[in-house]
């Protein structure tokens, strides 16, 4: 932890250095533009490859970029972002050679951790002839991680925050993007959200909640 402390008091030295006032502002409270929901290895740091700053990017992470509907610690994160802080991009990352989309390509057993990994094996079963049909494994992978990604924007589009927010003057925009390691770049994969519009007699809500007959 020496190593932590020291590093933090260097950089609180340097943002003074460069505004004597830069935490004065920062207390003021947050507007971030951007929501960033990625996986959380630690060679995907959100704020170093986006180029953002502090009060700039709102983050979740979690296991191999997820967007699990009956996850409440990233649905309360999603309706905080967009009801409260109004942010106007919302950006799904996911990274080639992550783990979890490998994990979940095999069949082995790793514990608790599996029944998070169903959910990408789901995307897998999605998509099973396209998949099996790239014989190199490494671009197997690689095509995984994309088709991951892409299904995560269209698990935004489902959520009742995400429609509710669609109707709003200024609705986030959605994006799915893939960091190369290797490389160090971001890739957009232009999900098409718009298209995903003709599945909406399944997933469609509305805003006022319909009572449930059991």
């Amino acid at each position: 932890m020496r190593k932590i402390m020291e590093n933090n008091r260097k950089w609180v030295a340097d943002k003074l250095n460069e505004d004597p006032d830069y935490f004065n502002k920062l207390a003021l409270g947050q507007e971030p533009r951007y929501l960033f929901i990625g996986c959380s290895d630690s060679r995907v740091p959100s704020s170093a490859i986006t180029g953002t700053g502090p009060g700039e990017m709102f983050v979740h992470r979690n296991i191999a970029n997820l967007v699990v509907h009956t996850d409440m610690n990233l649905l309360s994160v999603l309706q905080y972002a967009v009801e409260v802080l109004k942010v106007k991009d919302i950006i799904v990352c996911g990274h080639y050679g992550c783990g979890g989309v490998a994990a979940a390509a095999g069949n082995k057993q790793y514990g608790l951790i599996d029944n998070w990994l169903r959910n990408i094996k789901d995307v897998i079963r999605q998509h099973e002839r396209e998949v099996m049909s790239i014989y190199d494994e490494e671009a197997r992978l690689r095509r995984m991680v994309e088709l991951n990604v892409i299904e995560q924007v269209h698990n935004l589009s489902k959520t009742s925050i995400i429609q509710n927010a669609m109707l709003s003057d200024n609705p986030p925009r959605l994006y799915g993007l893939v960091y190369d390691i290797k490389e160090g770049l971001l890739r957009d994969l232009k999900v098409d959200v718009q298209g995903f519009k003709r599945y909406e007699h399944i997933y469609s809500v509305i805003e006022e909640p319909a009572s449930l007959s059991v």
